[in-house]
């Protein structure tokens, strides 16, 4: 019987494209998701369509997804969970190499808990759970030759589990992918790294990996009572699927709303959030946790700040642009009509975690803008990140791409060590500003609508243009930014136009000195360093290499 030589079936968040992938590149054949293909001839992500079109008309794309594959595909191939509820397709992988994978349901609800792309869990994650697997168990048993479970095991692990069920031989010629040698993801399934304290403040972990919510009860800790969790409007029901989950867990779990994006840094949001926290009694033995991108972490470290003069917070980035940059570090703030992050604090969250199962659903503007950070810690301190970058771009826009874990893992582990030896951005920190003195300028010359990594990109090729014209910067390294920005789709100029207004905002930036402009510069790759008061002229002429 020709076909898949693996067909991976089971529940939501049980894993199948981590464990699908690491079983193609054991077995040196290619991997297919029919989720994956429902979406490229849908046209959009299958949450949209759910609530456009309805179950039924998502099922019977389904339907037409797994037929294809089956027939097409000799690799290994997973199915999305609610595949095995029509007949014909139980009848189709009738005597084929058909493995379910299994988990218990506090497992799920760690794993689900944090990725809004479920929208068969949209509200109450355990009791709706149950009434899925309920449905479904029998078939998921019905069509597979195996069952593996996947409870306490790593992707590496059930990986392995699968092939000795199945009997299957791993290629022996090059066991390891290429570009993953340096991630230890998919080896230990969770990455830590750790955040030294300094000027008084404790040291704490950024927990990097899949199915993490589990994890978020030991950092709150025994000693808080209430648990208020700060979400963006966007991620209303993650926002109250993680409140619903602390309060299972015996918290006085409430959820506040934030504004999207940058219209969440503000002081009137601010005081929305104190007048909450206060009228729930909070305390400073109760934690906030911030749910979202880099505004709403933000938002929540500076509301933690705050309140009571500062009680503990979780950061759960759900942003590329929120796990490297806003939720590392403590950095917190709210814009201001004159400029973006001016009133702040400096306050360290107890911990982060980075669920990358959250970056699955967004949308790939925003993916990508993140990649401006990544790509930035790769120019001041990591020149790895630019070769895995460079070695696949079009990898490098998408969450499923080959070097996504490691990527984002380097770029934290950059601002990591720059933190750690500097808190309050009194001397080395400041390289982490690369790019964003200029970025800062057309952010609030835009009214804070462009993305922030959109600026930061171009930022750094005015950066990169400014050091080479002040001779610190050769020109392969200058022109290198042009390529690695631009093969991820991040823009590299902004309106000639606007140059007075720009260097008008540049002198209230938090990074200058009196009327004295500072820049970050390289004297070469991976080589940062102050450019103080530079002469107008070199920087008009900055300017213009990315005026459109």
């Amino acid at each position: 019987m020709s076909g898949p030589l693996i067909v991976l079936v089971g529940p939501m968040g049980v894993g199948k494209s981590t464990v699908g992938e690491l079983l193609a590149d054991r077995l040196g054949t290619g991997y297919r998701d029919t989720d994956a293909d429902v979406v490229a001839t849908a046209g959009k992500p299958i949450p949209e369509i759910f609530y456009d079109e309805g179950e039924e008309h998502f099922r019977e794309l389904e339907r037409r997804a797994v037929h294809t594959a089956v027939a097409e595909h000799t690799g290994v191939l997973s199915l999305g969970g609610g595949a095995v509820l029509d007949a014909t397709t139980r009848e189709l992988l009738a005597g084929r190499p058909v493995v379910y994978l299994s988990m218990e349901v506090e497992e799920a609800v760690k794993r689900v808990g944090l990725n809004t792309a479920r929208p068969l869990l949209a509200v109450n994650p355990r009791r709706q759970w149950r009434e899925l697997m309920d449905a479904r168990r029998h078939l998921y048993t019905e069509v597979a030759r195996v069952t593996v479970a996947t409870d306490e095991r790593t992707p590496e692990e059930v990986a392995q589990a699968v092939l000795d069920a199945l009997e299957l031989p791993e290629r022996t010629d090059d066991p390891v992918a290429p570009g993953r040698e340096n991630t230890r993801m998919t080896e230990q399934g969770l990455i830590r790294i750790p955040i030294a304290g300094s000027a008084g403040t404790d040291p704490y972990e950024v927990l990097v990996g899949r199915q993490l919510l589990g994890e978020l009860p030991a950092l709150i800790g025994d000693r808080a009572k209430r648990v208020a969790v700060l979400h963006p409007e966007a991620l209303a029901e993650t926002g109250e699927a993680v409140r619903q989950d602390l309060a299972a867990q015996g918290y006085e779990a409430i959820a506040i709303q934030l504004p999207n994006a940058e219209e969440a840094k503000t002081v009137e949001v601010a005081a929305y959030c104190w007048k909450a926290l206060g009228q729930t009694g909070f305390t400073r033995t109760d934690v906030i946790v911030g749910v979202g991108g880099g505004a709403t972490t933000d938002v929540a470290g500076f509301v933690a700040a705050t309140w009571l003069r500062g009680v503990r917070w979780i950061a759960v980035p759900t942003t590329v642009l929120a796990m490297v940059d806003a939720a590392v570090g403590g950095k917190t703030g709210i814009n201001t009509a004159e400029g973006k992050n001016l009133v702040g604090a400096f306050h360290p969250p107890a911990g982060v975690l980075c669920d990358l199962a959250a970056l699955d659903s967004l949308p790939v503007n925003d993916y990508v803008s993140g990649m401006a950070e990544v790509i930035k810690a790769g120019f001041i301190a990591d020149p790895a990140i630019l070769d895995l970058v460079e070695a696949d771009p079009e990898g490098a826009r998408r969450p499923t791409g080959p070097h996504t874990a490691e990527l984002i893992e380097r770029a934290i582990r950059v601002k990591a060590e720059v933190v750690s030896s500097d808190l309050k951005e009194s001397g080395l920190r400041e390289i982490l500003n690369y790019g964003h003195t200029l970025a800062h300028a057309i952010e609030k010359n835009e009214r804070y609508k462009w993305r922030h990594g959109a600026a930061v990109s171009v930022g750094m090729v005015f950066a990169a243009e400014l050091g080479r014209l002040a001779g610190r910067l050769d020109d392969a390294t200058a022109d290198r930014h042009r390529a690695v920005l631009e093969s991820v789709g991040l823009p590299l100029t902004y309106r000639g136009d606007q140059w007075p207004k720009l260097l008008e905002n540049m002198k209230v930036d938090k990074k200058s000195r009196g009327d004295l402009l500072r820049f970050i510069v390289l004297d070469g790759l991976g080589k940062p360093t102050v450019l103080e008061g530079p002469d107008p002229a070199v920087l008009l002429a900055a300017y213009g290499e990315v005026s459109a």
